[in-house]
């Protein structure tokens, strides 16, 4: 009989404390999505237990250069609704990506993680920047490829 690992309160401490700092640079913005969900639940660890919260912490920089391939900047399109009368609103995946590309990866980070108050939670445990400095050092964050 095999016996199932769950992860502890003082597993979870420890998991609390560490981050990571992904490079965004020259990469594609849904595989690299998929690497920071997976920090970001804890799946990459042997006590991933799914009810609690035992990913790590994540740091992206270089969010402005991240890449999309084939023809998705013109076509794929971001909706949301403003709340008001009319208020449905379409975004190009290249219009997000020149106004505002820290969002743009928050998105399609947030889309991948559980729609809970777990989830939510996770994404407070992302930190994105644009540009190639962060001011996370003193959380000693190792460097992810």
């Amino acid at each position: 009989m095999t016996k199932t690992t769950l992860a502890t309160v003082a597993d979870r401490h420890k998991a609390m404390n560490t981050w990571h700092v992904v490079d965004a640079a020259g990469r594609t913005l849904g595989r690299m999505a998929t690497d920071i969900a997976t920090l970001l639940m804890g799946k990459h660890r042997v006590d991933y237990t799914p009810h609690m919260l035992v990913g790590e912490g994540v740091i992206v920089v270089n969010a402005d250069k991240v890449k999309v391939t084939g023809s998705k900047a013109e076509t794929r399109e971001y909706t949301y609704y403003t709340g008001f009368p009319g208020g449905l609103r379409h975004v190009k995946l290249g219009e997000y990506l020149a106004k505002d590309p820290s969002e743009l990866v928050r998105l399609a980070v947030r889309r991948m993680l559980p729609k809970s108050t777990l989830g939510r939670k996770m994404m407070t445990r992302l930190k994105v920047y644009e540009g190639a400095a962060h001011p996370h050092v003193a959380q000693k964050p190792a460097t992810r490829k």
